[in-house]
């Protein structure tokens, strides 16, 4: 990828990975990047798939596109979460292979990994141990794409290459109530809980018409809510003016990496290494993790909210612990850059700056 006119083709550019990735590239001067998006392609299409691939012809393929959220979303939502991943990886992967592109970067997730398998976790603890109940379905189709680019490489000689990263954030995220990461939803709990506390119902309206989670009503209704119905749908999410209530114990551990910080690894990686000097996959992360109620510490101070934090016992935890072994990643001569506290801050700024939020 040394010809900074070389053809890239990002699926899923306007997610949260995918946007990174466009705005690193464009950075670094390519200017022949390729988008589509779901309106233009539906990814699970085969035939829509291979139309693209063979008009474009695009020399290198990062797959970022992915129906993705946090535990809630996973819990919920399994025949979706595994039919839309997989449809997705085989479709870009095959078509990809059938119109020779040069090299391909897969982007999974760390939920691939057993459920209780040794920490941090090794590249070779995959498929080792069960999975994690309530993210399966994500997990299973994620494992599908990194085993069809292995053996895709093994049969057909391609470059695929498939890389985990740790839990991600940072602007471009989604704020959705019922489907973020657990890093933005939270930033956006306790954004919604300051505003009540606050007593500005307008931009709570505002926020809700912006970024959803009102499925019983329009966005005309939204914004002619009174205060005691907006309380009452947010209580739906945990969500008062004294307190936010999350699930689980909150003794469960998250690794976070930003965003900018994974789309410079995979730049990295494609313009620098190949499949047989990585092997299978290969870990992207910081190498630190902290525990979910630490990190929902630093979030309430950092958006000012005052309230208590109350956790949900009957609820699940998801992964005890999910710390990503790096070294390997090290060793050819990256590290992540950003901090938490720079990351957080940028990502919140991101969600205030969008119509409704502040």
């Amino acid at each position: 990828m040394k010809n900074k006119n070389a053809k890239i083709y990002i699926a899923g550019h306007k997610g949260l990975v995918g946007s990174a990735l466009a705005r690193k590239l464009e950075g670094d001067g390519y200017s022949n990047l390729v988008f589509r998006d779901s309106n233009q392609l539906d990814l699970r299409r085969q035939t829509d798939v291979e139309k693209f691939f063979e008009e474009e012809k695009p020399e290198y393929v990062f797959l970022a596109a992915a129906k993705a959220g946090g535990i809630f979303a996973n819990y919920n939502y399994k025949a979706e979460f595994i039919y839309d991943n997989v449809m997705i990886a085989t479709n870009v992967i095959h078509s990809a292979y059938k119109a020779g592109v040069k090299k391909l970067i897969n982007l999974g997730s760390s939920c691939i990994y057993p459920r209780l398998a040794p920490q941090p976790l090794k590249e070779e603890y995959l498929l080792t141990a069960k999975l994690e109940s309530t993210n399966e379905p994500y997990a299973v189709a994620k494992i599908t794409a990194i085993k069809l680019c292995r053996y895709y490489c093994e049969q057909y000689k391609t470059n695929f290459i498939s890389v985990m990263p740790a839990n991600l954030y940072g602007p471009g995220d989604k704020f959705d109530l019922e489907k973020a990461h657990v890093l933005p939803a939270l930033m956006r709990k306790f954004h919604l809980a300051k505003l009540l506390f606050e007593g500005k119902y307008d931009k709570v309206c505002e926020d809700l018409k912006e970024y959803g989670n009102m499925p019983m009503l329009g966005e005309e209704q939204a914004s002619n809510l009174t205060g005691r119905q907006i309380i009452d749908h947010l209580a739906k999410f945990g969500i008062t003016k004294d307190s936010v209530i999350l699930w689980g114990t909150g003794d469960s551990s998250r690794e976070l990496l930003y965003v900018d910080d994974l789309a410079d690894a995979c730049i990295f990686l494609m313009k620098q290494y190949d499949v047989n000097e990585l092997g299978e996959l290969i870990n992207i992360g910081t190498g630190v993790d902290l525990k979910i109620k630490e990190i929902a510490d630093l979030i309430k101070d950092l958006v000012g909210f005052n309230g208590e934090i109350c956790y949900d016992n009957s609820k699940p935890d998801g992964t005890p612990r999910k710390l990503l072994e790096v070294s390997k990643l090290n060793s050819l001569g990256w590290r992540a850059k950003t901090n938490l506290e720079k990351g957080m801050i940028e990502t919140y700024n991101y969600y205030v700056r969008r119509k409704g939020a502040s």
